[in-house]
């Protein structure tokens, strides 16, 4: 590749001809830990399959939770379910796998979905501690902010700006030169390993990531960090402790996932790259993409009699258990 400015389609065409094929060759130097993983990651993908489809049924099905809240969740629920359903399958084959190949329309198709759904979700937990924050410290008015015509709206950027931002850095990588280099130290085709492949200059990449890292994790963040300081002020001047439970129960819930899911997102795009200690990393990136997904309908569920009570009540209806 000689000294180029812009790529003309041949060059890309090369680069195509190039790498046509990855290999995800993530944790392979623990073969013992394969058939764990894939039980582990199978039992977990059911778990987030039924746990998020539950949710999304009951929000539609009970009249008493068609709220802002049970919305933002419902489609929280729906984006884990596609977020673990681009990268859960395709992780178990290679599990169970000798080859160990993913197609490069495969891998592309794989980061476009896994950094679109996961930057989503950022916008949108800041958006449900929004919605919490006008819940909690301005109940009378709530109805009237939190009308529909807004959270559809808040929902539909959500999904908008983390599918825009996947787009774009995705084709900013893919259009880079590999140079035959086609084997990923991971277990899915995530960004940070296919940019350490590219064997021309990527500090634009970078630069774009960590911009979208600050607009999609530490704003968000910063944001959570705001509503939260005045949900608490607000919830220490409830005079009742029946009310000053109820309150913290909601947010207690939300607050985890929002630990969980940013803890694990900020280690893996904010670190400098220097410590990279491989095996920690794809652990960190199980967390993030499996087991976040897993529990937030636990914990939401968990946490909420709302939610208790609907599913008893959707089960007594469609099962006619009556007992229940």
């Amino acid at each position: 590749h000689g000294h180029f400015t812009a790529f003309t389609v041949s060059e890309m065409m090369e680069n195509y001809s190039a790498v046509t094929e990855f290999f995800l060759v993530g944790l392979s130097q623990y073969p013992e830990l394969q058939l764990f993983l894939f039980m582990l990651c199978l039992i977990m993908y059911v778990i987030i399959l039924l746990g998020n489809s539950l949710i999304i049924i009951i929000s539609i099905l009970d009249s008493r939770l068609h709220t802002p809240m049970y919305f933002f969740l419902g489609n929280l629920s729906f984006l884990d379910i596609c977020y673990t359903s681009s990268s859960i399958p395709p992780m178990l084959i290679m599990f169970r796998s000798e080859t160990k190949s993913i197609s490069f329309i495969g891998c592309a198709l794989q980061m476009v979905a896994s950094l679109g759904l996961g930057s989503t979700e950022c916008v949108l937990l800041a958006v449900m501690a929004y919605d919490r924050y006008v819940a909690i410290c301005n109940p009378l008015r709530y109805p009237i902010i939190m009308n529909r015509v807004l959270y559809v709206h808040m929902a539909a950027w959500s999904w908008i700006i983390g599918c825009l931002n996947s787009l774009v850095q995705t084709a900013l990588t893919m259009v880079l030169p590999f140079c035959g280099n086609n084997v990923i130290d991971h277990l899915t085709c995530e960004i940070l390993a296919l940019l350490k492949l590219i064997c021309s200059d990527i500090s634009m990449n970078v630069l774009i990531m960590t911009v979208a890292s600050i607009v999609l994790l530490v704003l968000p963040l910063l944001l959570i960090f705001i509503s939260y300081v005045f949900i608490l002020s607000s919830i220490l001047r409830i005079n009742s402790a029946e009310g000053r439970k109820k309150a913290f129960s909601t947010c207690s819930a939300h607050l985890t996932v929002v630990i969980l899911f940013y803890g694990s997102a900020l280690f893996m795009y904010m670190k400098p790259k220097s410590k990279d200690t491989k095996a920690s990393d794809e652990i960190i990136g199980l967390s993030y993409g499996v087991i976040t997904p897993m529990l937030n309908p636990i914990i939401y569920s968990l946490r909420n009699k709302e939610v208790k009570e609907a599913v008893k009540k959707v089960l007594s209806r469609h099962l006619h258990l009556w007992k229940i």
